[in-house]
């Protein structure tokens, strides 16, 4: 039996001045794998200490969902605004590897405490900054938070009817994004001090995060097809009523559809040319809604789940986020553990094979260990493991082969060929990576013109091999014997059937690291099942969540697949970590739907503390009132506002021309704001109806009050924000042209990293790759492509 190694990041030590949730999310996942984290708070404390997110009686107590965000830390109180205070965080620097923030930009500097005079104490220190904007750039002051930041990227445009009022996506889920790719390039930066004895300073812009996240890559549809349509839409098939309950589907693939079809019993209309879009199925979406329900309503959830696991056509149960723990699969995997304060919630959403998992320890009180850290003598001991250049990317001289496919697994691979690694896309011309054929676009060589594919995939190298050969296996394994991490996102049975599992791998090359990236992870009654990111969203509860009270549930339409690259690019830097100790690779399991459990975990956790339900409310949330959707003048103009202070309210009510029925003393605080929430729309309605959009906006911006216009995400490549910070790279493409690719979502000491080159063509290395690593000579490449076994183009078209 394998030893367990300590959690990988046991040594290290983080200093979080964050609060909320993005910032507490990304520290929460450095502990988890073993973090010192040290939670520095104001006397007033973290914001979240006093959440509920369904208005529960805290009494004295802290809230269960900061309970969740901020196990397993210790809690300092430092008042920052005062020279004792500010002394104290600096010399607790010195011990430190990485500190997290979330001022707005410039005030640590202001403060004396930025990044220049953290690094005068401690060298390797590097400092984490997740705003809503960034820091730079014309936006970067800019009132902001989760409800309008989505407005700003073009994804609550696309959700809901046409013509009616845009749905936003209830809850946390874009601060969660953000977390996500905090922590794993916050780590890099720690990487990078470890060889080089030199921090650096991680800039996180929370907009740019929802950029690659709640929108697909509309940016370059607009830039292929400019024009495309961008339409308020619901999926067809999507959430479907059943007998007893409600279903989730999701379409993506032309068989897929065929499969749904056949699986309502309507296969003849899988042939029909006007079904196979999703668009031409939200056209005709009364008559193609009552077919597929006539069939749903009168099937029990379990029987159309059955027949849908038979026809491979993703499927979920749709339910309450309360009653998410009780299904069958999250029992049989031990999902929901208990938190030390008694409430339920999800675990850690990833599995190393040779690490321990940390312990679950109790979230501090509000400066509960202050005597004590302050007591320490903080010295900084040499954490160099070897000599290095601090510019050097952290993984630069590492290996990947990318098997995945569709969104989430590529991201990954996208991300580590970010931080430097040589990744290596494996197609094979059977069988293509599918989102190649998502753009529906007509070209002669469609599967090279896919936004998404190429949003997903910039800077590797991408070869075919025909897996179900022996030939394309053994080609596999020679790759296999030099490469330090191998990637896929298959369901669970598909390596096992090929033959090319961990114990094959592990055999060939024991410091191999795979990472598997399966919907419902590698065990379970589920684990056969296929899953796109929109069926993490029906399952989780982050649907149930999202639409009006009186309407369906409504997916948020993508998150889930980046996030959980996100979560597997961490888990990959953990795994090295520990294969620096070991010399040995290990297994990684990253459940597509436990990442989903983890960002929709308030449900579970308000249930399980106090009982609360979380349902649909619409564009409210009970952390900000007013906050909605406005229709403005014009054809579908609409403004997003959401006032979540006190001096965003006075700064309202200055923008609105100080009206009347604004001074009523009860609208003079939040909770008296949340009662009278509609009288404020009904007022805010009228008073929007009358300006354009647009000046509207800039009417409440300019008084620092979040708002921001619904916009296409097709118009999201021409933001002056992103534009001026370098976000996108315009990097030409041998068939698309100029083709404007979206940085790694972090910026290091002022810059993003640089792509090399864009997206590949199918099978475009396959000469120089298994030429220059396994030295193929001409002849043996020509008779693997007589064979089958490579090639450039798609086999069926």
């Amino acid at each position: 039996m394998t030893t367990l190694g300590p959690p990988p990041l046991t040594g290290t030590r983080v200093l979080d001045l964050s609060s909320g949730i993005a910032g507490p999310y990304c520290t929460k996942l450095l502990a988890d794998a073993g973090a010192e984290v040290i939670k520095v708070e104001s006397p007033s404390g973290d914001h979240l200490r006093r959440w509920s997110a369904t208005g529960a009686d805290l009494g004295d107590e802290d809230g269960a969902f900061f309970r969740f965000l901020n196990t397993s830390k210790r809690s300092v109180v430092l008042s920052l605004a005062s020279a004792a205070g500010r002394e104290a965080l600096l010399d607790l620097a010195v011990s430190a590897d990485l500190v997290v923030e979330d001022l707005r930009p410039g005030k640590l500097d202001a403060m004396g405490l930025g990044h220049a005079a953290l690094s005068e104490r401690n060298p390797a220190l590097s400092l984490a900054s997740i705003t809503p904007f960034g820091g730079g750039g014309p936006w970067s002051q800019r009132a902001a938070n989760e409800f309008t930041l989505q407005a700003w990227a073009g994804s609550t445009h696309t959700r809901g009817l046409p013509n009616e009022e845009p749905v936003s996506v209830s809850g946390w889920l874009g601060e969660f994004v953000a977390g996500a790719f905090g922590a794993p390039a916050a780590l890099a930066a720690i990487e990078t001090a470890r060889r080089s004895g030199r921090g650096k300073h991680v800039d996180v812009s929370i907009f740019e995060t929802m950029l690659l996240s709640f929108q697909q890559y509309r940016f370059i549809f607009e830039r292929f097809e400019p024009g495309f349509p961008s339409n308020r839409e619901i999926d067809i098939p999507s959430i479907e009523p059943a007998k007893d309950g409600m279903v989730g589907f999701a379409v993506v693939t032309g068989q897929q559809w065929q499969d749904f079809c056949l699986l309502i019993d309507q296969p003849e209309f899988a042939q029909v040319e006007e079904s196979q879009s999703v668009q031409n199925r939200f056209a005709k979406r009364e008559e193609v809604w009552e077919m597929i329900r006539s069939y749903t309503r009168e099937r029990s959830m379990a029987e159309l789940l059955e027949r849908a696991e038979m026809l491979r056509v993703p499927a979920a149960p749709v339910v309450e986020g309360a009653r998410v723990p009780a299904l069958d699969h999250f029992k049989a995997r031990g999902v929901y553990v208990e938190n030390p304060a008694g409430f339920q919630q999800p675990r850690v959403p990833y599995r190393l094979e040779r690490c321990m998992s940390r312990p679950f320890e109790p979230a501090p009180a509000l400066g509960a260990d202050s005597a004590a850290i302050l007591a320490e003598r903080h010295e900084r001991e040499p954490a160099i493991v070897a000599g290095g250049d601090a510019e050097v990317a952290p993984l630069r001289g590492l290996r990947v082969l990318d098997l995945s496919a569709f969104w989430a697994g590529p991201v990954v691979g996208n991300s580590l060929s970010a931080l430097g690694a040589d990744v290596i896309k494996i197609e094979s011309t059977r069988r293509p990576d599918m989102m190649r054929f998502s753009s529906g676009f007509v070209r002669d060589t469609l599967w090279e013109w896919s936004p998404i594919y190429h949003g997903a995939n910039p800077n590797k190298r991408c070869i075919t091999l025909d897996l179900t050969t022996d030939a394309g296996r053994d080609i596999l394994g020679r790759l296999a014997k030099d490469a330090d991490i191998v990637i896929e996102n298959f369901s669970a049975r598909v390596l096992d059937n090929l033959g090319i599992g961990w114990e094959w791998l592990h055999a060939i090359n024991p410091k191999a690291i795979l990472m598997r990236l399966p919907a419902f992870g590698l065990d379970g009654p589920w684990r056969d099942r296929t899953g796109f990111a929109m069926t993490i969203e029906q399952v989780s509860g982050l649907a149930w969540r999202t639409g009006h009270p009186d309407g369906p549930p409504l997916i948020p339409r993508g998150p889930c697949d980046p996030i959980a690259g996100a979560h597997g690019l961490f888990t990959i830097q953990l795994a090295l970590r520990d294969r620096e100790r070991t010399g040995e690779g290990q297994l990684i399991e990253v459940p597509l739907v436990e990442v989903g459990l983890n960002a929709a975990a308030e449900q579970v956790i308000e249930f399980t503390a106090y009982g609360g339900r979380i349902g649909r409310q619409g564009n409210r949330g009970r952390n900000a009132a007013p906050q909605g959707i406005y229709r403005a003048l014009g054809d579908d103009a609409w403004v997003a506002i959401s006032v979540e202070t006190d001096a965003q309210w006075e700064g309202l009510v200055r923008a609105l021309g100080d009206p009347a029925w604004a001074r009523a003393a009860e609208l003079a605080s939040a909770p008296g704001r949340l009662a009278a929430h509609d009288l404020l729309d009904e007022k805010l309605s009228r008073a929007i109806a009358e300006l354009e959009r647009d000046v509207a906006v800039e009417r409440l911006l300019a008084a620092d009050v979040p708002a921001a216009p619904i916009i296409s995400p097709n118009s999201t490549g021409e933001n002056p924000q992103a534009r001026e910070r370098g976000f996108f790279q315009e990097i030409e493409h041998p068939l698309t042209g100029k083709t404007p690719y979206p940085s790694f979502p972090a910026r290091f000491d002022g810059s993003f990293i640089h792509w090399q080159k864009p997206a590949p063509t199918l099978g475009q290395h396959n000469d120089e790759v298994l030429s220059e690593l396994l030295g193929l000579t001409e002849q043996e490449l020509a008779e693997l492509r007589a064979s089958g076994v490579i090639g450039e183009r798609p086999a069926f078209v």
